[in-house]
């Protein structure tokens, strides 16, 4: 089996000169992005070394309230950057988006950890924080996409919302169509990975256990396990939030909040 090669700071320095190559394009066809290519690299670098440093220590003390107030604050986290990404001011979607992030990712990471891959205890940082961190980055852009489509739908179909309103259909009845379609938005790109997994792309976790030496079947078990909790938790959370935020896009006397022209 091969043998785990670390990476030394002079290498992570020669790294860096790989995103020469986005910077040289950003000046020559004047994008403009040179300031996010340059907090970008800070950032990854901070968060990344931060993380590092806060994963050894919690290997090292095996506190579970520690690691549960460190899976918390990565859950939050992802609920920020949702609330960044979807420009809604009409409806307050926050408590809602974080009622469904604590309860699909919580439920599906700690399934992942207990049940499945069977650690014990279930809260093990080895296992506990980074399959929540991965079950957080890629259901909170389903969520993004979700509430982002959902909104715009309702904007635009608002006239065809408050006409069957106005016959005597429900604000769910009314709506049907456009929970389909945002919760489809939200669940296709995560369907699409598992068509492409293993022929177009070797996913991050089963790539990274490969570098560090591990058995190509043991990583392929469980890059399974990840592709399938990706799915599953995109769509539980997807599923809570709409209908969570649903309601609050209307208002007591049954009329859209969300105003078509804003």
């Amino acid at each position: 089996m091969t043998t785990f090669i670390p990476i030394e700071w002079p290498q992570l320095l020669i790294a860096l000169g790989l995103v020469c190559i986005s910077g040289a394009a950003s000046l020559y066809y004047h994008l403009k992005l040179e300031r996010d290519l340059f907090i970008g690299v800070i950032r990854t670098f901070a968060q990344l070394l931060a993380m590092g440093y806060l994963l050894n220590l919690l290997f090292g003390l095996n506190n579970a309230i520690l690691v549960i107030a460190v899976y918390l604050v990565m859950t939050i986290a992802s609920v920020q950057i949702v609330h960044g990404r979807v420009k809604e001011k009409q409806v307050a979607y926050f408590a809602p988006t974080t009622v469904a992030v604590m309860l699909s990712y919580s439920l599906i990471t700690i399934v992942v950890t207990k049940v499945i891959i069977g650690a014990d205890p279930w809260w093990s940082p080895q296992y506990f924080i980074p399959i929540g961190g991965m079950v957080a980055g890629n259901s909170m852009n389903a969520l993004s996409l979700t509430l982002e489509r959902f909104f715009s739908e309702l904007r635009n179909k608002r006239d065809q919302v408050e006409m069957y309103l106005c016959y005597g259909a429900t604000y769910k009845e009314a709506t049907e169509s456009i929970f389909r379609t945002a919760l489809k938005a939200g669940m296709i790109p995560a369907i699409n990975s598992m068509m492409s997994v293993g022929l177009v792309s070797l996913p991050g976790m089963m790539t990274g256990q490969i570098l560090a030496g591990a058995d190509p079947a043991d990583a392929v078990r469980y890059q399974i396990v990840v592709m399938l909790m990706i799915v599953g938790s995109t769509a539980m959370a997807s599923i809570l939030v709409l209908h969570l935020v649903r309601k609050r896009c209307f208002t007591s006397a049954m009329t859209v909040v969300l105003n078509k022209y804003e």
